[in-house]
């Protein structure tokens, strides 16, 4: 290979990629500010947050179309490429990595792919750092009686912007340590936790704008809640480890497995986590039987995860609040399950695969929602009916909150 003598880590072209995510950034900034002027400050750090949230999405789904394009390793080295700001500037080493190996992780396209994905998410950060400042800035405010007290301390956005930076270095290890299975699997966690962390804040504000209170729920219908919150977060966890292994066509067809509703399974060797890609702890390749039991745990969970979002659907919308989060989880939940089955019995085709990680974040984006938008407490009627904003990742239209 071509790209043995280049470094893993080259920090030369550091400083052009964070002017890049500046200029990134300076889209969605002037955007709200744009729609927003003669706002206040409050209202324009609630705009911001919600316009994160949905391009921190966004850059999850982009994310998810890097990995199953092949393109993770489109650029050897981090953060650059073959120590390069753009793949315009590493354009002879892409081409011998090309010629080498034409199918190989190395083409011009997949090292686009991968470039545009860190650019977005350098922005995102940028964004996110506008987000903390914003937020100590309302904190100061406040208590010089200048302007309302936040809706969530500004210890949010300040450890959000801390896992971001964490993110980053996952994403840098991804490369580094070629796609190693449990590296990537913690960057799609990584992934899940930012956007349910920026969720919270975008709720909260957006609540606090609005002058509502948070809806309440009993506490057996909380617990469920919670409950199902965690069943999908372990479901999405399987699942990456399913892509991470490309163990998506150990079974083809459905809902038996190879022939057989209990398939020949090497669970030892699916589950030994710190591995190479394709490989065991001992160097000898991860047999057919290993990824079999990767990919058919995660379909038997997920009957488990669709029964509890089912019964929560049904709890929510009997106890007549949280109407809208219920919808959206019913509709995803729906998603879920024809973009897993299509992955399987259609050869894991590119649309399907990207949407079916689009949905699992979507329904933790959702079942934060609910969590944050709800508190524990006695129904009364339908006193608990819209007391929600619109959802947070749906767009500047979708969630009706001028941004």
């Amino acid at each position: 290979m071509t790209d043995t003598a280049q470094p893993l880590y080259d920090l030369a072209p550091l400083l052009r990629l964070m002017l890049l995510g500046v200029v990134i950034a300076l889209g969605p900034l002037l955007w709200v500010w744009l729609r927003n002027r003669g706002s206040t400050p409050v209202r324009h750090l609630q705009a911001l947050t919600v316009l994160t949230l949905f391009l921190t999405f966004d850059l999850v789904m982009f994310g998810a179309f890097t990995r199953l394009t092949d393109s993770g390793l489109g650029c050897p080295d981090w953060p650059g490429c073959y120590g390069n700001a753009s793949p315009v500037g590493a354009r002879a080493e892409i081409s011998a990595a090309q010629e080498a190996m034409p199918t190989g992780p190395v083409t011009h396209g997949k090292a686009w792919v991968e470039m545009i994905h860190r650019y977005l998410a350098t922005g995102v950060g940028v964004l996110i750092i506008a987000l903390t400042v914003g937020a100590w800035r309302q904190q100061r405010a406040a208590r010089r009686g200048q302007g309302p007290a936040p809706a969530l301390s500004p210890w949010w956005p300040t450890f959000t912007l801390f896992w971001v930076c964490l993110q980053g270095a996952f994403g840098a290890l991804t490369v580094t340590m070629k796609l190693f299975p449990a590296i990537v699997t913690l960057h799609l966690i990584g992934g899940i936790v930012l956007l349910a962390l920026l969720c919270v804040q975008a709720v909260r504000q957006t609540l606090s704008a609005q002058a509502r209170a948070l809806v309440a729920l009993p506490g057996g219908l909380r617990a469920l809640l919670w409950a199902t919150t965690a069943l999908v977060s372990a479901q999405i966890v399987l699942g990456g480890w399913v892509s991470t292994n490309y163990a998506v066509l150990a079974c083809t067809t459905f809902p038996a497995c190879q022939g057989s509703w209990w398939p020949d399974m090497a669970f030892a060797q699916g589950f030994q986590i710190w591995r190479p890609l394709g490989l065991l702890q001992d160097g000898s390749h991860i047999s057919f039987a290993g990824l079999t039991a990767i990919h058919y745990v995660h379909r038997l969970a997920a009957y488990v995860v669709i029964g509890a979002l089912a019964l929560l659907v049904w709890r929510l919308r009997r106890a007549g609040a949280l109407r809208d989060p219920a919808r959206w989880l019913a509709g995803l939940t729906l998603l879920q399950f024809a973009t897993g089955l299509s992955n399987v019995v259609l050869d894991w085709p590119l649309v399907a695969a990207v949407l079916h990680t689009g949905g699992a974040a979507a329904l933790i984006v959702v079942l934060t929602w609910a969590l944050a938008a709800s508190r524990r407490g006695p129904v009364t009627g339908t006193a608990g009916v819209d007391k929600v904003p619109h959802p947070p990742h749906g767009g500047a239209e979708a969630a009706k909150i001028p941004v």
